[in-house]
């Protein structure tokens, strides 16, 4: 089965190539559907909600004051988010350092 994702090229488009870590992507359900949880049980706040594609833990964005989402990659070593914003339907590879789109049908 083809991996769902495939990085992005330099003009943000997708090319054939495939992230080494997509093999780790998993059929997950959100954590919660409320914000981010680690800002909610802090009683923080967040800016873009990102969601673990191996666990479903729902955290916060690089550009919130507290990073969950990284935190918890730094934590566990799942290595790919999904954008948690309407509309949005790409991914991130943490250590790649790579922008994950969609693969085409």
């Amino acid at each position: 089965m083809p991996t769902p994702y495939v990085i992005a090229g330099p003009d943000g488009t997708p090319t054939d190539a495939p992230c080494r870590h997509a093999d780790q992507v998993r059929d997950v359900a959100p954590s919660t559907t409320e914000g981010c949880e680690d800002c909610l049980r802090e009683g923080t706040r967040w800016v873009h909600l990102r969601m673990c594609l191996s666990c479903g833990h729902v955290g916060c964005c690089d550009s919130s004051p507290r990073r969950h989402a990284r935190e918890h990659w730094n934590g566990t070593a799942h290595p790919i988010i999904a954008s948690r914003e309407p509309g949005e339907d790409w991914a991130w590879c943490f250590p790649e350092e790579a922008l994950l789109l969609p693969r085409s049908t």
